[in-house]
C-alpha cells in the first residue's frame, strides 16, 4: 500500500530528477529532462518497494538497493563514448549515477540529503561548466607548441 510519505518521496524524486535533467537538457545533452526524471523516479519507486517488501526481514532492503546501483551502472556505461578525440559522456554517466542515488534517498525518506545533493549537483553542473571553458583555453595556451623537428 502506498502511504502519504511514499507519495512525497516519488513526487520529490520526480521534481529533483527533473531539475537536474533540465540543466542537462539546456546543455544539449542526450540524457536530459525526461531521462533524469525517470531514473530518479524509478530508483525511488524501487527503494520504496524494497523497503515495503523487506519489512521485518533484516538485510533485504540493501539487496534491491545494490541492484539499482548495478542497473544504473549499465545505463551510465551506455552514455560513455570513446572516439579519436577522446572520451565523451563521463559527466552524463556521473549524472545518471547521482540521480539514481537521489531517487534512492527520496525512496528511503532521506529528503534533506536528496535536496542538498541535488542543489550541489546543479551548482556543479552550471558553475563548473562555465568555468571549464576558460580553463580549456588556458590549458591550450600553456601547452608547448610542437615544431616540425619535434614531430620527426
Amino acid at each position: 500500500m502506498v502511504w502519504p510519505d511514499d507519495l512525497i518521496s516519488i513526487i520529490l524524486a520526480a521534481f529533483l530528477g527533473a531539475a537536474i535533467g533540465l540543466e542537462r537538457e539546456l546543455s544539449g545533452k542526450a540524457a536530459g529532462l525526461r531521462t533524469n526524471l525517470l531514473i530518479c523516479l524509478g530508483a525511488s519507486v524501487f527503494t520504496i518497494i524494497s523497503r515495503e517488501m523487506a519489512t521485518g526481514v533484516e538485510g533485504s532492503v540493501t539487496r534491491i538497493a545494490a541492484q539499482i546501483v548495478t542497473g544504473v551502472g549499465f545505463l551510465g556505461a551506455g552514455a560513455i563514448i570513446q572516439d579519436r578525440r577522446g572520451v565523451h559522456g563521463l559527466t552524463t554517466a556521473a549524472t545518471i549515477w547521482l540521480v539514481a542515488s537521489i531517487g534512492m534517498a527520496c525512496g528511503g525518506k532521506f529528503y534533506i540529503l536528496a535536496v542538498v545533493s541535488s542543489l550541489i549537483a546543479i551548482l556543479a553542473l552550471i558553475g563548473l561548466g562555465k568555468l571549464s571553458k576558460p580553463l580549456e583555453r588556458y590549458v591550450k595556451k600553456s601547452e608547448p607548441q610542437s615544431t616540425q623537428d619535434e614531430a620527426d
